[in-house]
């Protein structure tokens, strides 16, 4: 899935059906090579027929993306996709990217158990961006918001609480990335 044309098939196929042919006009690459790659995707269950058309001696086969939206398990990256537990540098995009992981691992895993009981995950997603004006002030934030997460656990957590629920908390920052307007 990694490769660029499969990613430009996967995203064209997200937004209409098409054949292999109609998809080889639309992304200007010759046929054949993109039902190599069409094969491949199927093959990994990414794409998926729903349709058959007889065109003269042929059959054109209509195929669409099986989801929208994908999440790339963090065994694909690598090094990137390493357990946070084993990272030593906080400040580092790899020890982002790990603690990411491992909560998308965790309610990948979650979602299931909570829909065969009816209920939904308990979650909480806290976003905003902040315009430091250098680094100095970056880090004196995420000296305070250490202090504050610090003094809310120690006032929050117990251990032995009977029938309570350990929930994981993951505050992480990274530059903002700046969408370019068509």
């Amino acid at each position: 899935m990694l490769h660029p044309e499969r990613r430009r098939i996967l995203e064209t196929l997200g937004r209409s059906v098409d054949s292999a042919a109609g998809l080889a006009r639309q992304l200007g690459v010759p046929r054949q090579r993109l039902n190599y790659h069409l094969r491949e995707l199927e093959k990994e269950g990414l794409v998926e027929p729903v349709e058959e058309r007889r065109k003269g001696n042929c059959t054109e086969r209509i195929v669409r993306a099986v989801a929208r939206t994908y999440v790339i398990s963090p065994e694909v990256l690598g090094a990137l996709g390493d357990d946070p537990d084993l990272a030593r540098d906080r400040f580092s995009a790899a020890y982002l990217i790990a603690a990411s992981a491992r909560t998308i691992r965790d309610l990948a895993a979650l979602g299931p158990r909570a829909e065969d009981a009816g209920k939904r995950v308990a979650t909480l997603t806290l976003e905003t961006e902040v315009r430091f004006t250098n680094a100095a002030e970056r880090a004196a934030f995420a000296e305070e918001l250490a202090t504050c997460l610090g003094r809310l656990t120690a006032k929050y957590h117990d251990a032995d609480a009977p029938g309570g629920r350990t929930f994981r908390f993951v505050v992480g920052g990274h530059p903002a990335h700046a969408e370019v307007e068509s």
